[in-house]
């Protein structure tokens, strides 16, 4: 490669080559490393370009002032001389040429040197999150006589009332961010519309204020538009018939001021256009291609009333949320709820159209080829521009940040190597014809702390797969954990790794909503319904003595971990949740469990039976020192199908599998109370009721999100 291409792309925070999965030196292609320049609005197409690009890159001030400075609380910052802070409460600091120690946490501003930049004074580190387990909940698949056709928030509070009451101290959710509101209705929770509001497909229209104030004769028409449950979860359906039923009830609900939040009232804007144009703007009219465009304007005044309608929804998913953490609080969780937050966005929803200035316009988010997807990944997702981040303070990254932990006690970020570099894929190349992008993770990691700190939440990163160091160290110095999953906790030779050796600083599971459930990996599941879908590489009989391998493997490391039943851990597990077990089996009567009850059941030629197994695996999260332990209902209920099969998107009913039982089957399930019993034994609460009320829900931030008007300058 040139050499000067070689240094414009190290002066803006591309790379050249990479080291792949197998810790070999990948090298960039030129083209790639062109493409990627141009997204970052730096022409790199010819000799002359790139010679210009690079002297102009050299000509700037390295020891100017950033456009945004993000200090460590305590730590002091050198200046180019004396200047003025103007603190986030209103007061002023005149400071020398240092930035002093003693500046409080939050967004000021710094006047200095004939500049005026965003200064975020952010915590060192959050506090160390609380020794509890939860619930793992993908809340679509949960189903009540109350809920439409999929899971609701109503649902939800209802669950977590009763998670919390039986000792969990937490609830994992899949991401609730918006979809596009015109059909077909996106299934994939992972490439939203927005990250910044919700989601109105999980409101419980029952639970509005306004199904309250309407008239008989119109909760009857209300009612009778709910739809059945079924097999799979049609989307397209139960929005269709939430979205009638709210309409209808609309005009019971009080007005809602759109001057109030700007924000809000854009993405309601684009809402209403994406009812008329469909839901990618890429595809509107030219004029509609921008948020302040004056045609846009005048269709938010055509369409009032349906601005008014999406900000109402927002607002109603804002009020069930609240109902959610009330839940979480009264049962004094010392957690909460973990909300998700995606890695991009869908660049054609409502993000990429409002937040169109700060992302990269063409970019395709994803994964480098490795030992699973050799191929590559390209996850048609986004992705921030970190320059355009640093020139306008943060703010849309705070602002998303803000909106998502308004109601969570934690959060969970995918893929959080992100925060440090990003697989970008350029217009017209293949997944594997990327390269990386750095961005500035002490400031992105900086201001995620910041937030979670004034919300009280935790921080869990989705750590998997080939990350490097940088990214744990990063994690562990916060106090912000990474993830361990059963599946991928293995030594060099394949064998699992047993649970005593499990990182601390981490959520331990036994699967993710990717890979196989507990019950289907011990079947096969995953080999078979792989192999009818085209999916594996090689051939079916090599996979299917692969994954007995692998369940041998996985039952030798249980044995010698003495937590297959006749040890003395395994018996002491089993007490622990027999009289419940006995007692909800009683409750339920025989109809209660929907799955395979789990700890039941005879194995063959001496082989544990494989709802022993599964107890088995959850005793093994029990026996680790990881901080946080996530349970999966999908385990415990015995379902074989998991949530999501990688690498389809019709072929597989991905993120449309309902739960084989009811929210109100789950509570009386014999086999959700032996794994209740003993995720309890292992981690008992030590948090008092009070502050753990406190933490599962407050936000200690003065000033949340729409406690004062936006500040055009980014603070």
């Amino acid at each position: 490669m040139d050499r000067g291409l070689v240094a414009l792309a190290a002066a803006h925070g591309v790379s050249t080559w990479y080291e792949d999965w197998r810790h070999r030196r990948v090298e960039v292609a030129s083209e790639t490393v062109v493409g990627v320049l141009g997204l970052l609005g730096v022409d790199a197409t010819s000799p002359a370009a790139i010679a210009d690009a690079l002297a102009a890159a050299r000509a700037v001030d390295r020891t100017a002032l950033p456009p945004t400075l993000v200090l460590a609380e305590g730590a002091t910052h050198a200046l180019p001389g004396p200047g003025v802070v103007s603190l986030e409460d209103g007061g002023r600091r005149t400071v020398d040429a240092q930035l002093p120690a003693d500046l409080p946490l939050g967004w000021h501003r710094l006047a200095c040197d004939g500049r005026d930049v965003t200064l975020v004074v952010v915590p060192r580190r959050l506090p160390v999150p609380p020794r509890t387990w939860g619930w793992m909940l993908q809340l679509y698949a949960l189903s009540s006589e109350r809920s439409w056709g999929m899971g609701d928030l109503g649902d939800l509070a209802d669950f977590t009332g009763w998670a919390g009451g039986t000792g969990a101290g937490l609830v994992l959710l899949n991401p609730l961010h918006a979809v596009g509101p015109a059909h077909p209705v996106a299934a994939s929770p992972y490439s939203p519309a927005s990250r910044r509001f919700v989601n109105p497909l999980y409101l419980r229209v029952s639970d509005t204020t306004a199904y309250t104030a309407a008239d008989p004769a119109t909760r009857a028409v209300v009612d009778a538009l709910r739809p059945d449950r079924r097999d799979l979860i049609d989307y397209d359906e139960v929005w269709a018939a939430k979205r009638h039923a709210l309409e209808l009830l609309h005009p019971y609900a009080p007005a809602v001021d759109l001057d109030a939040d700007p924000a809000l009232t854009s993405f309601a804007t684009w809402c209403a256009l994406a009812e008329r144009h469909g839901n990618d703007w890429r595809a509107w009219p030219a004029e509609l291609h921008h948020p302040d465009a004056p045609a846009v304007a005048e269709q938010r005044r055509q369409l009032a009333d349906r601005v008014a309608f999406h900000a109402w929804l927002q607002h109603l998913c804002d009020e069930q949320l609240d109902a959610v953490t009330a839940a979480a609080r009264s049962t004094g969780m010392p957690v909460g709820v973990v909300h998700d937050l995606a890695v991009g966005i869908d660049p054609g929803g409502a993000d990429g159209w409002q937040l169109a200035d700060v992302l990269a316009q063409g970019v395709r988010v994803g994964a480098p080829p490795d030992d699973f997807n050799q191929l590559g990944q390209d996850w048609g997702l986004a992705a921030w521009r970190p320059d355009r981040l640093a020139e306008t303070g943060y703010a849309a990254y705070r602002d998303m940040l803000r909106r998502t932990l308004r109601h969570a006690g934690g959060l969970r970020v995918d893929h959080v190597a992100g925060l440090w570099r990003l697989w970008w894929v350029p217009p017209g190349a293949g997944a594997a014809e990327g390269t990386y992008v750095r961005y500035d993770a002490e400031a992105m990691l900086g201001i995620l702390a910041l937030e979670a700190h004034r919300a009280g939440a935790v921080v869990v990163g989705e750590d998997l797969g080939t990350v490097q160091p940088a990214v744990t160290r990063g994690l562990r110095g916060r106090n912000m954990l990474g993830s361990t999953v059963l599946w991928f906790a293995r030594d060099d030779d394949g064998e699992f790794t047993p649970p005593t050796r499990w990182p601390t600083n981490a959520l331990a599971t036994i699967s993710t909503h990717d890979l196989p459930t507990a019950p289907g990996f011990l079947t096969g599941e995953h080999v078979r319904v792989r192999d009818e879908l085209k999916l594996l590489g090689t051939d079916v009989a090599v996979e299917r003595a692969r994954a007995a391998a692998d369940r041998e493997r996985l039952l030798a490391m249980l044995r010698n971990e003495a937590l297959l039943p006749g040890s003395r851990v395994a018996e002491a597990g089993a007490a622990a949740g027999a009289e419940a077990a006995a007692g909800a089996e009683a409750a339920a009567g025989a109809e209660a469990a929907a799955g395979p009850e789990v700890g039941s059941g005879a194995g063959a030629d001496g082989d544990p039976a494989d709802g022993d197994v599964v107890v088995a695996m959850h005793a093994a999260l029990a026996a680790s020192p990881s901080r946080l332990l996530g349970v999966s209902l999908y385990d415990v209920l015995g379902e074989v199908r998991q949530p999501n099969m990688p690498g389809t998107v019709d072929e597989y009913p991905n993120w449309r599998l309902p739960l084989p039982a009811s929210v109100a089957q789950i509570r009386t399930d014999p086999g959700v109370a032996r794994i209740v019993h003993l995720l309890t034994a292992a981690r008992p609460r030590t948090t008092p009721p009070d502050r753990a009320g406190e933490k599962a829900g407050r936000r200690t931030t003065p000033n949340p999100v729409g406690d004062r008007p936006p500040d055009p300058a980014g603070t």
